[in-house]
């Protein structure tokens, strides 16, 4: 019936509480960063991992309530990840690897989780690669208002926005092709999300601002 979830789609809880886990750790190291206490690394985590989820669940599918109180695997994975950031922390490493490399992580997974759940509750191509995008990114921006950052997805830089629609678009292009292959899309298109992420961190690979002539005068009169 159309609208209604479609559970043969659906992909493993796990996808969430990966997602949700490797996010909420990129938010938790931040709060290190900045010298929060236990109370507000939780509170950054939880924004982070479960912001864009959040998101999707309350303002898209409306399917009911959201994933976080319905499992309680999900609000661990956010303890977890307070904890694990903790001990990074305490490994005396530099925290900017780490955080880039769970935020490009949980940027893919996160994609494709809010894909396959906007398919699931029948959405379309389009509509689920949107939802899958907002999902992906959702919690990042939350992330750095709160912290009063300028969010990385509104201002020129490294491919973050286009990382999250790659993951997503790569898995619905694959499960419109390939039914019964959706685990395989999955694992696809978040490789190609992260993949992408870390390429553009990797190589500078950067978007340019909408009105190019004042950029090229900012860049020279800063070089």
């Amino acid at each position: 019936m159309s609208g209604m979830p479609d559970p043969s789609i659906q992909l493993p809880i796990e996808f969430d509480v990966l997602a949700t886990f490797v996010s909420a750790v990129a938010g938790a190291l931040v709060a290190v960063r900045r010298g929060y206490d236990y109370v507000g690394v939780f509170a950054l985590a939880f924004v982070t991992g479960l912001g864009g989820a959040l998101l999707r669940d309350g303002i898209f599918l409306q399917t009911g309530p959201a994933a976080v109180v319905r499992d309680s695997r999900i609000i661990l994975a956010v303890l977890a990840a307070t904890l694990v950031s903790a001990a990074i922390n305490q490994l005396g490493r530099r925290l900017s690897l780490f955080v880039l490399v769970f935020d490009a992580v949980g940027l893919g997974v996160y994609a494709v989780v809010g894909a396959d759940r906007s398919q699931a509750a029948g959405l379309g191509h389009l509509g689920a690669v949107l939802v899958g995008v907002v999902n992906a990114v959702g919690g990042g921006v939350l992330r750095d208002v709160l912290t009063r950052e300028e969010p990385v997805l509104f201002k020129p830089g490294q491919f973050y926005g286009m990382a999250a629609l790659t993951a997503a678009g790569v898995f619905v292009g694959l499960t419109a092709c390939l039914t019964g292959y959706e685990r395989p899309a999955a694992v696809a298109g978040a490789a190609a999300g992260v993949a992408m992420r870390l390429l553009a961190v990797r190589y500078d690979w950067k978007t340019r601002p909408l009105y190019w002539k004042d950029w090229k005068q900012h860049r020279g009169s800063v070089g």
